[in-house]
């Protein structure tokens, strides 16, 4: 793995115009179009950097974007590979690493949820404060070593997340917090299922994210993440789950997301410049 991250490295600094960025973002279903409030510098595709994933998702551009969001240099994925494309849970292991070697100091997930909360409708958005593993598999099977055994407690770095809620706030947004829980996918969870979840105290349920926080908290990489909350899951509504519904309604979550997302890295426009 080390090898491809190399490689990698050497494809991006060949591109990046001298750009070493501060904060890598992951964007996830629907959520592509943030990238329309950078100032891009270069643009990789997947298909160049050797172990980043293949998007095969709609809604999942699949490429590395460099650049600024006012003063603060950006790394930003557009899209993911997810565990049930291929059932492998380290498809994300190359490229959280590689973001780690050309100088990120933290991360910002973003992703596509369910709501398992009433009060946390469609179109809202859930800053998440920690998780829920239900496949039972780890992006660390196979590794070597010590390190393997990493501590999860405040795997959501508290620091980040405060500068987020501030985000939300001076924007006047709404922000949901709460338990994520990866699911496998590719279906959708049954009505059981998510009252099970409800149970044992999640908020939300996605299908990603999680083995990308497990790979950062290996690779020592703080970060924050937010939950786009596209639909509520199975049993709760009566409309019809499909990816569609997520990419559409995680468009009406648009300015929100975009706002709260520039207000948080203008944040950081003081940082390492």
């Amino acid at each position: 793995m080390m090898n491809q991250v190399s490689a990698c490295v050497k494809i991006i600094r060949e591109k990046s115009l001298g750009l070493y960025p501060q904060i890598g973002l992951i964007l996830g279903s629907g959520l592509s179009s943030f990238a329309d409030q950078v100032n891009i510098s270069s643009e990789i595709s997947f298909n160049e950097l050797p172990g980043f994933p293949q998007a095969g998702v709609g809604g999942h551009v699949g490429k590395l974007l460099l650049g600024r969001v006012g003063n603060t240099k950006v790394a930003i994925l557009q899209g993911r590979s997810h565990y049930y494309e291929e059932g492998k849970a380290d498809t994300m292991a190359v490229a959280i690493k590689t973001l780690k070697e050309i100088g990120c100091d933290s991360l910002v997930l973003t992703n596509a949820a369910g709501s398992i909360k009433k009060g946390a409708k469609p179109g809202d958005i859930m800053l998440i404060t920690d998780h829920i593993n239900m496949t039972g598999v780890s992006p660390l099977f196979g590794s070597k070593g010590n390190d393997r055994f990493v501590d999860m407690c405040e795997a959501y770095d508290p620091d980040l997340s405060e500068r987020m809620r501030k985000a939300a706030n001076k924007n006047g947004v709404n922000l949901n917090e709460g338990v994520y829980a990866w699911w496998s996918g590719p279906q959708f969870e049954t009505p059981a299922e998510i009252r099970a979840l409800k149970i044992l105290g999640a908020d939300a349920v996605g299908m990603s994210t999680v083995p990308e926080v497990i790979v950062a908290r290996h690779a020592k990489i703080p970060l924050c993440a937010l939950s786009v909350l596209t639909n509520y899951a199975a049993g709760i509504s009566d409309t019809p789950l499909s990816h569609e519904q997520t990419i559409r309604v995680a468009k009406l979550a648009e300015k929100s997301i975009k706002d709260i997302l520039n207000s948080y890295l203008n944040s950081f426009s003081n940082d390492n410049n």
